[in-house]
């Protein structure tokens, strides 16, 4: 292996915005994967507009190109937002960083070169894992080099340190990676799930890089986040895959329970209600399951509706949820018991829904956002919004804005964007003129 081409290299590019009108108000964050509390809810004070419209620019705040492609969301992170994309022609993974009130793209640090995977699934990205911000600096993965590397960057893009997680040479089914990392404390927890010997779960330094502690996970390829939940009082890192869902201690990486639950290889990351655990699959077995998050070790109940790609939503003591065919549901986490079910709309999707106030906006691969009320005693469809072509990164909302990566065209035509939607006054439309 030749370390000089794994090892990051930074180089910076510019791009403007397409357009701009805005102000922010007082900034706060999105600092990763599912959000400040990782259950994939807005802060209590956002307020994002019902409908916009991009062709027309109603309260569309501001649009910028991405290039590249991706999957991961957007990292909200002070005045700035920050996003992944890998570049085919340019074999190159980088981090960007974008202006929050303007949005104009500002840097482009390439963290790899030349040593993109030789084959991945088509509805995957050499970019699909969400970076995390610690206060000070960025924690980015990628799969490069037939193996994990995990990078420190500064939020001016200086590099901190990097460092090698583990090997990463599926052989049975080369569909690439996944699995976003995440903060505990001193910690940046990576996981690193394959039909190889190395499969396991990392935590390392955040100061330093060097490992804190490793668990072997199955020789099973897995695409789920880790996620770390407190439940029924107890600090849980939980993570599902290879037929069990698993709690540990996010400080040793110990077991704290197992229980035989989902199916071989899942993509979405867990929820819970703070007493039970939630989550869904589809390969080789489609199902949602729910247990026990006390260490009782019990499957309380399970139904045959498959989210693959997507993660569930719990509010409150209830789970929304969207299926692979477009069918939404409204589940009673204690039993199980289905409180309503709706068809939104009539094919896939990848991103996860979000929950904003008392609104769940959910992003169809087709490019339209549905918003309908996080209610449990009826489904309401409350606005519909076209956004491209695509989308297949979940959207984040953080105060007055909703962020959407979504793409325009097909195949090598498709190009990607960074939208920012927002109620805009007409003073600010004027200002604009």
């Amino acid at each position: 292996m030749n370390l000089e081409t794994s090892r990051p290299s930074f180089t910076i590019l510019c791009c403007a915005p397409l357009l701009l009108i805005t102000t922010v108000g007082q900034a706060e964050d999105w600092p990763g994967w599912r959000g400040p509390e990782g259950n994939n809810h807005a802060p209590a004070d956002t307020d994002v507009p019902l409908r916009w419209n991009i062709e027309s620019g109603t309260n569309i705040v501001w649009k910028t190109a991405v290039p590249g492609r991706g999957h991961s969301s957007p990292v909200v992170v002070k005045d700035s937002i920050f996003l992944t994309t890998a570049e085919m022609e340019k074999q190159t993974q980088s981090l960007l960083k974008f202006d929050r009130e303007s949005g104009r793209m500002m840097d482009q640090w390439v963290l790899h070169r030349g040593t993109l995977p030789r084959r991945i699934h088509p509805n995957n990205s050499y970019a699909s894992p969400t970076p995390v911000f610690d206060g000070e600096n960025l924690f980015v993965v990628f799969h490069t080099d037939d193996a994990i590397w995990l990078t420190a960057v500064t939020t001016s893009g200086q590099k901190v340190w990097s460092t090698r997680v583990c090997d990463f040479k599926p052989s049975a089914f080369q569909f690439g990676y996944g699995a976003s990392p995440l903060i505990e404390d001193d910690l940046v927890i990576v996981a690193a799930e394959y039909d190889g010997a190395a499969s396991g779960i990392y935590a390392f330094s955040r100061r330093t890089g060097k490992q804190v502690w490793m668990q072997p996970r199955p020789e099973n390829l897995n695409f789920s986040s880790p996620i770390i939940a407190t439940i029924t009082g107890q600090r849980q890192l939980l993570l599902p895959g290879a037929d069990t869902i698993i709690s540990y201690d996010p400080q040793t990486g110990q077991t704290r329970w197992s229980l035989d639950a989902g199916t071989e290889a899942m993509c979405g990351t867990v929820a819970w209600d703070g007493r039970r655990v939630l989550f869904s699959g589809g390969n080789p077995v489609a199902g949602t399951w729910c247990v026990s998050g006390d260490g009782s070790q019990k499957l309380l109940w399970q139904n045959p509706v498959m989210c693959y790609e997507q993660s569930l939503l719990t509010i409150r003591n209830y789970a929304f949820a969207v299926a692979d065919n477009g069918v939404a549901y409204c589940w009673r986490t204690q039993d199980g018991v289905e409180m309503w079910k709706k068809r939104i709309f009539a094919g896939r999707i990848s991103a996860s829904p979000l929950l904003v106030d008392e609104r769940i906006y959910i992003a169809a691969q087709n490019g339209t956002v549905y918003v309908i009320s996080a209610i449990p005693d009826r489904f309401d469809l409350l606005a519909e919004n076209q956004t491209g072509d695509s989308i297949l990164a979940s959207p984040v909302a953080v105060n007055d804005r909703i962020y959407i990566r979504y793409g325009t065209g097909r195949g090598e035509n498709r190009k990607e964007y960074l939208v920012a939607a927002g109620e805009v006054t007409v003073e600010q439309k004027r200002a604009l003129r």
